[in-house]
């Protein structure tokens, strides 16, 4: 499976949230059942600081929902990062499912 890239903004001192439909290659809904997932962003892909995001698992739809608070975006540093969200399914296979660039925007009122 080629791994989408999506691009995300994430505002400096507030709330974020998105979700992502997880298909196939012929369009069916990606098999989630018993899986996990997890998110994070970082400058680098060695960088020794990140971010992780709560995530939540539809199953019937293949929906993804990342969140991130308010106390968490305030402390990231304005710029752009990279992040993936990578599921485990219940035999332990990992497989990276999104992957983008993350651009954290500057907060005036936080």
């Amino acid at each position: 499976m080629a791994v989408p890239a999506v691009n995300i903004t994430i505002e400096q001192g507030a709330d974020f949230a998105s979700s992502f439909t997880i298909t196939n290659a012929n369009g069916s809904v990606y098999p989630l059942t018993g899986a996990s997932a997890s998110a994070k962003i970082k400058k680098f892909s060695t960088s020794t600081t990140s971010y992780s995001f709560s995530t939540t698992i539809t199953v019937a739809t293949g929906v993804i929902a990342l969140a991130m608070t308010d106390t968490v975006t305030s402390t990231i540093t304005p710029g752009r990062y990279f992040y993936d969200i990578l599921v485990t399914s219940s035999a332990g296979l990992k497989t990276r499912v999104i992957e983008g660039m993350a651009l954290v925007t500057a907060g005036i009122s936080t």
